[in-house]
Formats: C-alpha cells, sequence, structure tokens
C-alpha cells in the first residue's frame, strides 16, 4: 500500500574488474576519453577476469572476445570494453566465460584474458564499463581514483530520467 511513496532505487554498476577506478576521460584512448561510445567509467585491472555489472541479458560478446555488452529489464544498455586496441589481437589471449542470450547476475564472469600475454606485448588492459544510453538516466560516477573490487564495489550509480 505504501509502495508508492517509496523512492525509486538507483541503479547501480558494479566493478567489472579488481583494480584501480579512473574518469574515462584519463583512458589513453580518444575514442573511450572522448565518450564517442557513451559516458561511463575505467578500471585498471589488477586481475583476469572480467565480470558483469549488473544483473541483466548479456546481449553481445564481441567474436574476438575484447568486449561484450548487457542489456537490463529497465532499458540500460552498457558495453564492457577490454584493455585498448585489443580487437586487433583477433580473440588472442581471451576466453569467454559466458555466451550471448545468457541471463547475468552482478559479479559473474564474463571474459578472461592472459595477463601475462598481454604484458608480454605491452597492451594497456585499461577496461571501459561504458553506458551506452546515457541521455536516459542521471548518473554519478563513484570510486574514482579508488581500488574497486569486482562485483561489489558500486562505481555507477544512475536513475531513469
Amino acid at each position: 500500500m505504501f509502495s508508492m511513496f517509496k523512492k525509486k532505487a538507483g541503479l547501480e554498476l558494479a566493478a567489472v574488474a579488481d583494480g584501480r577506478c579512473i574518469p574515462i576521460e584519463e583512458v589513453k584512448d580518444p575514442v573511450f576519453s572522448g565518450k564517442a561510445l557513451g559516458d561511463g567509467v575505467a578500471i585498471i585491472p589488477e586481475d583476469s577476469v572480467v565480470t558483469a555489472p549488473c544483473d541483466g541479458t548479456l546481449s553481445m560478446v564481441a567474436d574476438t572476445l575484447h568486449a561484450f555488452g548487457m542489456a537490463r529489464e529497465d532499458g540500460l544498455e552498457l558495453m564492457v570494453h577490454i584493455g585498448i586496441d585489443t580487437v586487433a589481437l583477433g580473440g588472442e589471449g581471451f576466453e569467454a566465460l559466458a555466451q550471448a542470450g545468457s541471463q547475468v547476475k552482478k559479479g559473474a564472469p564474463i571474459i578472461r584474458f592472459n595477463a601475462a600475454l598481454m604484458q608480454e606485448k605491452g597492451v594497456d588492459m585499461t577496461t571501459m564499463l561504458i553506458l551506452l544510453n546515457p541521455a536516459q538516466y542521471q548518473f554519478k560516477k563513484l570510486a574514482l581514483g579508488q581500488q574497486v573490487k569486482k562485483g561489489a564495489d558500486t562505481v555507477i550509480e544512475c536513475t531513469p530520467q
């Protein structure tokens, strides 16, 4: 009965990797830092497993396994892009841990990368969490400059407009 008086809960997106959360503007790639794909945050990963930032449908896993997309029931669409220029690797050093079309929970492992191989090749593994439809949401970036834990620490809070 009183549910109509409750404030609608904000949407929380968790860190997709353990590491340091940075503003997307600091990513060393103009496509991401210029927000050409959308707004969000980035994480400099300290481990090699990238997880779902929220519950939802895994809408896409790139053939090269360097990125995945998700959609939530409330309409939020997001992309996680693992590393800079990693599409050029053609999938080398990446392993899919979940399939496109599957329902996933926040913190579920989606992609694993070979950290030693990436370091050997000199690949920047900064991982971006991008809201693909940010104009439909009011959002606040959290944890910038802080160490975060995947699936546990909230890095973006947003509410539908």
